[in-house]
């Protein structure tokens, strides 16, 4: 398995991903020409030699080495929230008092805003089914954080992500649907494939823009808000070892919750670390597979590959990783190259560093 940027022939895989994925995975629609100008300003994101302030899109790919076959996508915004809204709901209690009466009722209210101005965003995860294999998905998923500890000064100062909410087997979200009865009359296909196009002036015509009460809204609506798909639990939880949490911001379309982070105390950003790499002769005897898995990438950007390989995480960074030949080809470095590592397992990694307090802290499908 290698991760690396994409490229326009990955085209056809992108859209099959884009297919298969369903409505609720709204940054990568299955519109052929969308995609292309995803894939195109993601090649320029790579090739741009500094960040400029604005946008960047960076997506990578999960591919096959032995069928050439595109297993998943994952991707990163920096500067998101700049050149269109962020829009959210946000999920807040308000307390209703009749001193004289001596009635104390809590209300739950959602209200639209923009939050999110300029930041960074964790985005396009998704894993074919076909492909779905010890550690492809944890590689898909922490492989970015490798590539922002490489690059720290491309992006913003505070991580997102922003998580799919739940949805029936037939891809409908019951929060949109009823939000659909009383404020916009389009089905949830329509309104995502809208957002995923980049539309968004709906949201100001026609979306609430006072505050909404959520104990009036129908049981299996309200009783989804920021709560994610079962789908999307794993990545929930994987984010969470990170140091991401909710902070009571969620989807304006399925209720799904956002999660943030600092970019700098995100766990594996922090763990990530540069060490030499050694190559070992070709006639030398084959070194046993043995340790855990680690992801090693290479230090480039346009050029930047990431590869899983088996390693004692304890020994790193202090000690030169030891790489086969195929390996390092894999990786396009040299003898004497530094490399990143990560390793998978976070219990294993050497730091062993603590998540900071809830004080210092779509797309969907991550």
């Amino acid at each position: 398995m290698i991760v690396r940027p994409v490229q326009h022939n990955d085209l056809n895989d992108l859209f099959d991903i884009a297919q298969e994925s369903g409505p609720g995975f709204t940054s990568l629609a299955p519109d052929r020409d969308r995609l292309v100008s995803k894939i195109e300003a993601s090649i320029q994101s790579f090739r741009a030699r500094e960040s400029g302030g604005g946008e960047q899109r960076y997506l990578f790919v999960l591919e096959d080495e032995s069928s050439g076959q595109i297993m998943g996508t994952t991707g990163i915004g920096a500067g998101v929230g700049q050149s269109q809204p962020l829009y959210h709901f946000r999920h807040s209690t308000v307390l209703h008092h009749s001193r004289e009466l001596g009635i104390r009722r809590p209300i739950g209210t959602l209200s639209r805003c923009v939050h999110y101005r300029n930041c960074t965003e964790l985005c396009s995860l998704y894993l074919r089914p076909s492909f779905r294999r010890a550690q492809a998905g944890k590689l898909l998923s922490r492989v970015r954080f490798a590539f922002i500890a490489q690059h720290p000064g491309r992006f913003p100062g505070r991580a997102i992500a922003q998580m799919r909410g739940v949805a029936d087997v037939h891809g409908q979200s019951p929060f949109w649907n009823w939000l659909r009865e009383r404020f916009v009359d389009l089905d949830f296909l329509q309104v995502t494939r809208l957002t995923s196009e980049g539309a968004f002036t709906f949201v100001e015509e026609l979306m609430p823009s006072l505050p909404i009460y959520t104990h009036l809204m129908a049981p299996e609506a309200r009783s989804v808000i920021g709560h994610v798909h079962p789908d999307t639990r794993p990545a929930l939880a994987m984010l969470k070892s990170e140091g991401f949490r909710p902070r009571g911001l969620v989807d304006l379309l399925d209720a799904g919750p956002t999660v943030e982070c600092q970019t700098d105390h995100l766990r594996s950003v922090r763990e990530a670390t540069l060490t030499p790499a050694t190559i070992a002769c070709p006639r030398s005897r084959k070194r046993p597979e043995s340790g855990h898995p680690v992801i090693v990438t290479n230090t480039r950007l346009d050029g930047f590959r990431a590869i899983v390989v088996l390693a004692d995480p304890d020994r790193l960074p202090s000690q030169p990783l030891s790489l086969t030949r195929p390996q390092a080809k894999a990786l396009n470095i040299n003898e004497g190259e530094p490399v990143r590592t990560l390793a998978l397992d976070q219990s294993l990694s050497a730091s062993l560093l603590t998540t900071r307090s809830n004080s210092q802290e779509r797309h969907h499908a991550l």
